[in-house]
């Protein structure tokens, strides 16, 4: 039973850690297809400063669900 929770779980983490990555903004834009300058310094806010963090949640309880997954079986 642990073990099937244990990949359900695995199953959900990782396609929504595709989709938080999937869903960040692009460093470069299109423009650098295009000889574009793209210097320019700037912060994340708002969502994409949270989707930024979930991301990274996401990461750390996929690989401590791994782990998990390990010692269980």
């Amino acid at each position: 039973m642990r073990q099937l929770i244990l990949a359900i779980s695995m199953i959900t983490l990782s396609v929504l850690l595709s989709v938080s990555v999937l869903l960040q903004q692009r460093g470069s834009g299109l423009g650098m297809a295009f000889g574009g300058d793209s210097n320019v310094f700037r912060t994340k806010r708002g969502l994409e400063k949270g989707l930024f963090y979930a991301t990274i949640a996401l990461g750390i309880v996929f690989m401590a669900t791994a782990v998990l997954n390990l010692l269980v079986a």
